[in-house]
């Protein structure tokens, strides 16, 4: 559960964005875990993404992995697909990364909630973060939680300087297993995706539009 403030900047530049994408996806590992070529991402427009081609999971594709691995029914699984990738577009995250950590916060329950107070799938402790969290935040529903959380881990993310094991240590207020906890689960959740077509990032854009 994200119960670390930790450090928020509030520039968010694309050029940070882009070394955060590639401490991801090209160098970047946590706890053994490396992010390269067989990742799969959502990869957003531009030049300074083009080294990063590979195929994207649907939102039916996610729906499908939910509904048979983690017992979800598919009204449900279908939306925590849709708020996963539209948050990984937005924040240029990996969906897998996004399934990964909420299958540890909350093994996909939207009505979970922890000693602490943290609500929803990816465990937002508002508390801890009234910034984003407004009065009238529903975090049950998937779409909200699912940007709140991909939100505050990009946060972690650029304050690490691109550290996804640094940033994973920041959203579970410090838990030195969260990290290897995640990387086990992004292993799982990657094997239950048919394997696509590398493709360049142009048709990667072209997905969303």
């Amino acid at each position: 559960m994200n119960n670390n403030p930790g450090d928020r900047r509030g520039a968010r530049s694309r050029g940070l964005r882009a070394l955060v994408l590639a401490a991801l996806l090209v160098g970047g590992s946590f706890n053994g875990t490396t992010y390269g070529a067989d990742a799969s991402v959502v990869v957003p427009t531009g030049p300074a993404y083009d080294a990063v081609p590979q195929g994207i999971p649907t939102a039916e594709d996610i729906a499908t992995m939910l509904n048979l691995r983690f017992h979800i029914g598919l009204h449900d699984a279908l939306k925590i697909g849709e708020a996963v990738l539209q948050a990984a577009r937005r924040d240029t995250i990996s969906p897998i990364l996004l399934l990964a950590v909420i299958a540890v916060e909350s093994n996909f329950d939207r009505f979970a909630v922890s000693v602490a107070g943290a609500r929803g799938l990816m465990q937002i402790l508002p508390s801890q973060h009234r910034d984003i969290v407004l009065r009238a935040s529903d975090l049950t529903d998937a779409g909200t939680n699912v940007s709140i959380g991909s939100s505050i881990l990009r946060d972690y993310i650029e304050a690490s300087d691109g550290d996804v094991h640094d940033a994973l240590l920041r959203y579970s207020g410090g838990a030195r297993d969260y990290p290897r906890r995640v990387a086990d689960r992004v292993s799982v959740i990657k094997t239950a995706f048919p394997v696509q077509p590398r493709i360049p990032a142009s048709a990667a854009a072209a997905h969303f539009q």
